[in-house]
């Protein structure tokens, strides 16, 4: 099977290649401060950075493959008060926590995952450009998390034949294809081709990160007013998990009596059977017509189709936190361990559909009025099985482990949500920037909920002169839940409650010169009926959850192709009750730079440099309470361009520092990626 899929991609790679994701977004890149937002973060329209009232993060693949993100996660790693991966890279799921709560992913403006290990992880590859859109934003994206979204944005196709092929090879015995090719058939068709084969282990032993990603795509523009995009994907992936839930004694604190620590890579399961392996199929349409100069019609549609198995051990390290091994005897090396094995089919159909007006009422007063109506469906089922045995931890027999096969019916969960909405962003005398919204959501779940909303938003900037832009803004959000309580006897209670929240937030955005942008927000977002895991069994919904924190953004571009990013954020929780916010540090910051430098002919280097900072973070539970280091990586780049070559090399945690990403007073720890290294050689041609 994997030599299949290397097959396939091979001759996918032969027969395209790469259209340089730079070129899609060199505007971006040249002077962040005139960003473009084109159709949405944060207003779905067009409108430049320095006039949302909010600080919205755009980072392009240029910039993200510079920094060797492999995953989703990693993308957002250099973004102010953004917690990549807090529980340490993850095979399984893209995990990323904004303004200390978890943040939702959207592809192209729309919700994506509606259910945690019912789908396989996205490709960066696959995409243009990321977007962080912080606090809540319910009024234009419905159902979203109350800290902020990550918004993921496809490439498409353009009027220019060009592309790339590109080989990799890395730690941990990656080999990788990659392929991106853009097609101009004519003046009005064009078409492209996303692919990537990937053979790869990783550091922990029996887990792969073997993926198939085919996405070709068509735009069809009949006339100047009319732009008709057709996009497809195909993903396969064959994983399993980096994250083997290892317990705190033995890893991060000692067990007495035992010999030495555990391997803080132990892989705890069976190899050949736990795995993360599924299938993804998605197919989406976007149509944009323009009625006049002030008239815009816009339209898209997504199917997604999603099919996955999960297999996978993990020990026992919760029935007694502080001493897991004790339950099992004195030999402090024998522990329980938990199979779980999974099947998941998830459904998704969203739609967005608007209309944009664009008027003056007034000499300098103009408007760009947003109305708009979206809907969508998703359906997730799930089957599983359960089991449970004895191991020695310290020197597990693989081959006596049990396996088990998950059988029977699907038990499927639905959800509908439409909603409707009305934006209008408001310039005076082109310095005065005001954005009011409103929207009103109704929810229906196959549990019985019925859940109705209506959020706001209202933001004002203005430009006071120096390049100084401050601005102040109100947003609100809902998420709804699917589900019930459950009660401490195991019986089911009453349908959950969406989770609601609001945010104030004040700051100033400086864009002196063309390319520099500082964005400085202090920022308070307070979130109601969080669902809480209760000691004594069962689930609530209760008490309110209050963050508050600055944040810091600066980019600059030097003279001499010297460009220059600094980010910090900081946090502050504040519970009613005990929320289970166990991985949120205080303090986040980083810093990334990159200099071109001319060589001989026509070659360039191009070398990069970043450290990401992570607090120290605490855990409490009713046992203990931890506190697990801070922690600082480096990461590095060296790039050779010349002519149509390119020749890279990219380390990740350069100086291999070993920590924890994160360790539970519920009873485990999870261990951040050691360094890996990948170098790329890429043949471009125009």
């Amino acid at each position: 099977m994997k030599n299949a899929r290397i097959a396939l991609l091979l001759g996918a790679a032969l027969a395209s290649g790469n259209a340089l994701a730079a070129d899609a977004a060199s505007a971006e890149a040249e002077d962040q401060g005139s960003i473009v937002v084109t159709g949405y973060a944060g207003t779905k329209t067009e409108t430049a950075l320095v006039e949302l009232p909010q600080p919205v993060k755009i980072i392009t693949a240029d910039q993200y493959e510079a920094q060797g993100a492999i995953n989703i996660s990693d993308t957002v790693k250099y973004a102010a008060g953004v917690l990549a991966n807090p529980y340490g890279r993850d095979t399984r799921v893209d995990g990323f926590n904004v303004r200390g709560i978890d943040a939702l992913q959207f592809r192209d403006g729309m919700r994506d995952i509606f259910s945690y290990y019912a789908s396989i992880t996205s490709d960066p590859y696959n995409f243009e450009r990321v977007e962080i859109v912080r606090g809540p934003a319910s009024v234009l994206f419905g159902q979203g998390s109350i800290g902020g979204l990550v918004n993921l944005v496809s490439k498409s196709p353009g009027f220019e034949t060009q592309g790339e092929v590109s080989l990799v090879y890395g730690s941990y015995d990656r080999k990788e294809v990659l392929a991106d090719v853009n097609l101009a058939l004519s003046d009005s068709l064009a078409i492209r081709t996303v692919a990537r084969a990937r053979d790869a282990g990783t550091y922990v032993d029996h887990v792969p990160d073997d993926r198939v990603m085919f996405a070709p795509s068509l735009r069809w523009q009949p006339s100047a007013d009319t732009d008709i995009i057709l996009t497809g994907l195909y993903q396969e992936d064959d994983t399993g998990s980096t994250s083997q839930f290892l317990p705190i004694i033995g890893t991060f604190r000692p067990n007495p009596g035992a010999p030495g620590n555990l391997d803080r890579y132990t892989f705890v399961g069976k190899p050949g059977w736990d795995r993360y392996a599924g299938r993804s199929l998605q197919g989406m349409a976007s149509v944009t017509h323009d009625f006049s100069d002030a008239v815009r019609l816009s339209l898209k549609a997504r199917y997604i189709d999603s099919d996955l198995e999960y297999f996978t051990h993990y020990a026992d390290s919760y029935s007694n936190p502080t001493d897991p091994f004790s339950v099992y005897g004195t030999d402090r090396r024998t522990i329980g361990l938990y199979a779980d094995a999974s099947d998941a089919r998830m459904n998704v159909f969203s739609t967005d559909n608007n209309l944009q007006f664009d008027f003056n009422t007034g000499a300098n007063v103009e408007h760009k009025l947003l109305v708009g109506i979206d809907y969508s469906w998703n359906k997730v089922g799930k089957r599983g099985v359960f089991g449970f045995e004895t191991i020695d931890l310290y020197d597990i027999d693989y081959d006596a482990l049990q396996t088990y096969d998950p059988t029977g019916p699907f038990a499927y969960d639905s959800q509908k949500q439409l909603g409707v909405y009305v934006q209008d962003q408001i310039r005076f005398f082109d310095r005065v920037s005001v954005v009011l919204g409103a929207r009103r959501d109704r929810v229906t779940s196959s549990a019985g909920n019925k859940d109705n909303a209506t959020t706001f938003r209202a933001g004002i900037i203005g430009d006071i002169g120096a390049g100084i832009s401050p601005f102040v803004s109100y947003t609100e959000s809902f998420l709804p839940i699917a589900g019930r309580n459950e009660n401490a006897d195991g019986s089911v209670g009453d349908p959950f409650r969406p989770q609601t929240g609001e945010q104030w937030e004040a700051g100033f955005k400086w864009h002196p010169r063309s390319g520099t942008l500082v964005t400085v927000t202090a920022f308070r977002v307070k979130e109601r009926n969080r669902v809480l895991y209760l000691a004594g069994g069962g689930t609530a919904q209760s008490g309110e959850l209050t963050t508050k924190g600055i944040e810091v953004e600066a980019s600059h571009t030097l003279p001499g192709n010297f460009d220059l990013l600094v980010n910090y954020g900081y946090n502050k929780l504040k519970s009613e009750v005990n929320t289970d916010l166990d991985y949120l540090p205080r303090h986040i910051a980083s810093i990334w730079s990159t200099k071109t430098f001319g060589l001989e002919g026509d070659a360039q280097l191009r070398l990069g440099a970043g450290v990401v900072y992570t607090g120290k973070r605490r855990s409490t539970g009713p046992a203990w309470s931890l506190v697990t280091p801070s922690n600082t990586t480096v990461d590095a780049l060296a790039e050779v361009s010349w002519g149509q070559w390119r020749f890279a090399v990219n380390a990740t945690n350069l100086l291999n520092n070993r920590f924890f990403a994160s360790c539970l007073a519920r009873g485990d720890c999870f261990v951040g990626a050691p360094r890996n290294v990948m170098a790329t050689v890429g043949y471009r041609f125009r």
